[in-house]
C-alpha cells in the first residue's frame, strides 16, 4: 500500500489532534481542527460509539504513525528494535522516530512540515557530517551535524530568516549557517508529544 495522498486535514480530524501535516496552516485559525473538531465523514458529528481497549490501542498506533508519516512496516520495525534494546520500549521507539533525519530537519524549524523535510532530504539538499544523505529515515546519533548544502542555500525554502518554531533542547540550530547539531538522545519529557500514549502502542503490538 502506497503513501496516503488524500486531504491530510482529514487525518488530523480522524485522530482528534493536530498532526502538523500542513505546515504553517496548522498554526493558523485556518487549521481544520479549529472549526471541525470531530471525525470526517457524513456521520462524523453524530458518531459517539463506545471504544474498546483494542480500539484505543489502535488509535494511538495510527496517531503516532501518521504524526511521523511512516509506513506500517517501518513503524513495526521501530517497535521491534525498541524491544531488543535496553530501557523502556515505548520511549525507545519514540527516540528512534525522533532521530530520523526528516524529523530532525522538521524539529529544527528550518521547514514547516515533515513532508517538506522529507522531500528536501530526498532531493539531496542536506549533508550529514559532510556526506550527502538522501534517505529520510536515516538514523542520527548525538554528535552528528546536519547542514544545508552550499549550492542549496539560495533555494526559496531556505531564504526565510529565523525558524518556523522553537527547536527542542536536544538540538542546536544555527539558522544563519543553516546547520543543525544533535546534542543528545531526546528523553520522553523533551519530545513535543503531549497527547500521545506510547504504552497503548506497546500493548497493541504485544497482544
Amino acid at each position: 500500500m502506497g503513501r496516503y495522498t488524500g486531504p491530510v486535514c482529514k487525518l488530523c480530524r480522524r485522530e482528534g489532534i493536530k498532526l502538523f501535516l500542513k505546515g504553517v496552516r496548522c498554526l493558523s485559525p485556518k487549521c481544520a481542527i479549529e472549526g471541525h473538531a470531530y471525525p470526517p465523514g457524513q456521520h462524523g458529528q453524530s458518531r459517539k460509539k463506545k471504544i474498546s481497549d483494542y480500539g484505543h490501542q489502535l488509535r494511538e498506533k495510527q496517531k503516532a504513525r501518521r504524526f511521523y508519516s511512516v509506513y506500517e512496516k517501518q513503524f513495526r520495525r521501530y517497535f521491534d528494535e525498541a524491544v531488543r534494546r535496553r530501557g523502556v520500549t515505548g520511549e525507545g521507539m519514540l527516540q528512534q522516530l525522533e532521530l530520523r533525519l526528516d524529523n530532525v530537519v522538521f524539529r529544527s524549524g528550518l521547514v514547516s512540515s515533515r513532508a517538506s523535510a522529507r522531500q528536501l532530504v530526498t532531493h539531496r539538499h542536506f549533508l550529514v557530517d559532510n556526506q550527502i544523505v538522501n534517505v529520510p529515515s536515516f538514523q542520527l546519533k548525538p554528535g552528528m551535524n546536519i547542514e544545508v548544502r552550499e549550492t542549496s542555500r539560495k533555494a526559496e525554502v531556505f531564504q526565510a530568516g529565523g525558524t518556523v518554531r522553537r527547536p527542542p533542547s536536544w538540538l542546536s540550530v544555527d539558522t544563519d549557517g543553516k546547520r543543525i547539531s544533535v546534542l543528545s538522545t531526546p528523553s520522553r519529557e523533551e519530545m513535543d508529544l503531549p497527547e500521545l500514549h506510547e504504552q497503548l502502542i506497546v500493548e497493541y503490538y504485544s497482544r
